[in-house]
């Protein structure tokens, strides 16, 4: 998930369920300029020094421009064409304020694509597809040998009229070592009003954002679409096929969260469950289980150190080398676990990390946490993360006495509902919550370790699907469409959409990361 950096907005963000990014490499295509006649200059160069003449090309009644996508705190970029299609914000008030959403299309390498498109579906709620993408075009490597990849940011993200309140988020309390309700609900409500300046909160619904992909959609020609939605972008893509069933062709659901679940109401039960199954792995190897012991038992007896005393703990950062001071508490300290469990690459870190932790040294488990928390920093809007969860979750969540002595307790339920107190939202259509019905080709991708969206969240999808599968990838976490081979099976998939009969054996070469025995790593 991300992690945002100051206290009043960790709670949403912690619901967002984006992963820490496990790709490192994306595709740096030029966009071609001689692959269809409706590509053209608009601007002749007349001499050496003249402007870089402006490429520009046609799709349905949208002209497209070239443009360089990029990620907020890094370097990484990628060739796209991009451009912007216009909305009303209230779709039920003609006089409505206008906004702009930012699309841009990732052109095929074939001279003639597919009628269909691809369309990745960011997760969070709040990540910018746009800023997604040179993360996940590797991914797509092998689907656009074929076929244009669409990314839409959805509205209040992104590009497209983005719910940002940088001046609350500033001036929010980073330090506090107690999570205190009635000063998330003051910061809330600061943040509310800067939002306020540019947007209305309760118009940006997945419901909503629904309608504008299908305007989009209309605006290119009304191809069909192979939907793949990321984590959040799964409810995105069961709310689309709902109401627009004839616009899809096929569907992949990458870390799938059930229409009918309430996002936030089993994040601590899920949690352990993973961590246990995480723990059990490092339990069965003798040098790991001589070296750490029972590391859930271990967590536990640090969760309640904490919750006890709270307090300032000093650490050398990993990037600077400076001394930092960071607050420690119950609350931070199942934050930092919780994105640790994500991936298989930093789970495997748990274990050795909380035992340092454990015995004094938090070095390990919050430095490291800095550097994650880092790269994630920018992609997550927590505006548009709070219309969503409040407009659609929120009413129905209720803590549950059963998880309070789990790692994450009801901290997130209780900060979910007093945010929402707060937050302006919207309205969600009585069959909302409704389990996904659907005869389209749907493929379902779990991660066994998942901390947020397990295996059985992905067995509740399915009888509700007459042609849907699901692949549950073998010691992973959360996000898989760059895992193992999936980038080869996601091309062969939206080639031919036939979710029964594809080849997934290739992904029985994935397996346990096994954990950290030490800083030099696991054992031989």
């Amino acid at each position: 998930m991300a992690m945002r950096g100051r206290t009043v907005f960790r709670i949403v963000a912690a619901v967002a369920a984006i992963g820490v990014l496990a790709y490192q490499h994306w595709h740096h295509g030029e966009p071609s300029s001689e692959k269809d006649g409706a590509e053209s200059n608009a601007v002749s160069a007349t001499t050496q020094s003249a402007p870089a003449p402006v490429r520009t090309w046609q799709r349905g009644s949208l002209t497209f421009k070239s443009c360089e996508l990029g990620r907020p705190g890094s370097g990484a970029t990628a060739e796209a064409w991009c451009t912007t299609f216009e909305v009303p914000e209230n779709r039920d008030d003609p006089h409505s304020r206008r906004i702009g959403l930012k699309l841009a299309i990732a052109r095929s390498d074939a001279q003639v694509p597919e009628p269909d498109m691809a369309v990745l579906l960011a997760g969070g709620p709040g990540e910018a597809a746009t800023e997604s993408w040179v993360v996940e075009a590797t991914a797509f490597a092998e689907v656009r040998k074929h076929h244009d990849v669409l990314l839409l940011d959805q509205r209040g993200t992104g590009g497209s009229n983005p719910l940002s309140c940088k001046n609350a988020e500033d001036k929010s309390n980073d330090n506090a070592l107690t999570v205190d309700l009635n000063k998330m609900r003051k910061d809330v409500a600061a943040c509310l009003d800067e939002v306020r300046q540019k947007a209305d909160p309760r118009y940006y619904t997945t419901t909503v954002a629904a309608q504008d992909l299908e305007d989009v959609r209309k605006a290119l020609g009304s191809p069909q679409l192979d939907l793949v939605g990321v984590s959040y972008g799964t409810r995105m893509a069961q709310q689309y096929l709902k109401h627009y069933p004839d616009g899809v062709r096929s569907v992949v659901l990458d870390s799938a969260v059930p229409n009918q679940v309430i996002l936030g109401e089993d994040f601590a039960a899920n949690l352990d469950d993973a961590l246990k199954r995480d723990f059990a792995g490092c339990m069965a190897v003798p040098a790991c289980k001589q070296r750490f012991g029972d590391s859930m038992q271990t967590l536990y007896q640090l969760r309640d150190a904490l919750r006890a005393n709270p307090h300032t703990v000093s650490f050398r950062d990993p990037q600077t080398y400076e001394t930092v001071e960071r607050p420690l508490s119950e609350f931070s300290l199942a934050s930092v676990v919780r994105m640790f469990a994500y991936q298989p690459e930093t789970a495997a870190l748990l274990p050795l990390s909380i035992n340092a932790a454990a015995h004094g040294d938090v070095g390990p488990l919050l430095g490291q946490a800095k550097l994650l928390n880092g790269d994630l920093s920018g992609d997550m809007n927590s505006g548009m993360s709070m219309s969503v969860i409040c407009s659609e979750d929120a009413d129905l969540l209720q803590p549950n006495p059963q998880d309070q002595n789990t790692i994450l307790g009801n901290h997130l339920v209780d900060g979910l509902k007093a945010q929402c107190d707060v937050w302006s939202h919207g309205t969600r259509p009585a069959d909302f919550h409704a389990p996904l019905k659907s005869d389209k080709p749907i493929l379902i991708l779990s991660g066994e370790f998942d901390p947020v969206t397990p295996p059985r969240y992905g067995e509740e999808i399915l009888p509700g699907l007459t042609d849907g599968r699901q692949l549950v990838f073998k010691g992973q976490g959360h996000s898989l469409l760059g895992r193992g081979c999936m980038p080869q099976l996601l091309s062969k998939f939206i080639d031919k959409p036939d979710p029964k009969h594809l080849d997934a054996s290739c992904l029985d070469k994935l397996g346990d990361t096994p954990a950290f025995i030490d800083f030099n790593g696991a054992l031989p």
